[in-house]
């Protein structure tokens, strides 16, 4: 059975997003969206973002209806990327995608560079904090860029590599608003 989220605001508010019921795929809520997306309302417009663990596309899809000048979705899992394909595809836009590939690997090799990251991967793995090392080694995120990280345990950074701008938690979720030093 599918099961759908929604846009909550910019150009495609109120569309709605069917994702699969799969193992870990737990899309962020509205209100933590709303409130990441009032975080960064100053610097989504026109920004490159990454969204690293797309899964049902919640995030990315935000950050492209709130006017973010490209989105590259990375999703691992073969059935949610053959799932979220044909959704990325109906917007009819060359500067939104997704990748089948792994996040950690793509972020060690990509030549792109992004603005904002968004790193919320399924809740019970090591991935985030992988991916953040990754990151703050690799010059795909630019110095002075974001991370958006959620997990399912408080979150702590090295503070050489990155600073804390916001952080709060909701349910079970920490989530935080990071910049690259």
């Amino acid at each position: 059975m599918k099961q759908v989220i929604r846009i909550i605001g910019g150009r495609y508010r109120g569309k709605k997003i069917p994702f699969p019921d799969s193992d870990g795929l737990r899309p962020t809520p509205d209100r933590v969206r709303e409130t990441l997306f009032n975080w960064i309302m100053n610097d989504i417009q026109n920004a490159r973002c990454l969204d690293a663990f797309s899964g049902s596309g919640a995030l990315g899809l935000e950050a492209f209806s709130r006017g973010a000048f490209e989105v590259c979705c990375i999703e691992n899992n073969r059935m949610v990327f053959n799932h979220l394909k044909p959704i990325i595809s109906s917007f009819n836009a060359t500067n939104l995608y997704v990748l089948n590939t792994d996040a950690c690997e793509f972020i060690r090799q990509t030549k792109k560079i992004f603005d904002i990251v968004f790193l919320d991967p399924p809740f019970s793995s090591d991935l985030f904090e992988r991916c953040l090392n990754d990151l703050s080694h690799s010059p795909s995120l630019v110095l002075g860029g974001l991370a958006y990280v959620e997990s399912p345990h408080e979150i702590a950074v090295n503070p050489l590599q990155w600073g804390i701008l916001k952080q709060k938690k909701a349910g079970l979720v920490y989530y935080a608003l990071l910049r690259k030093h």
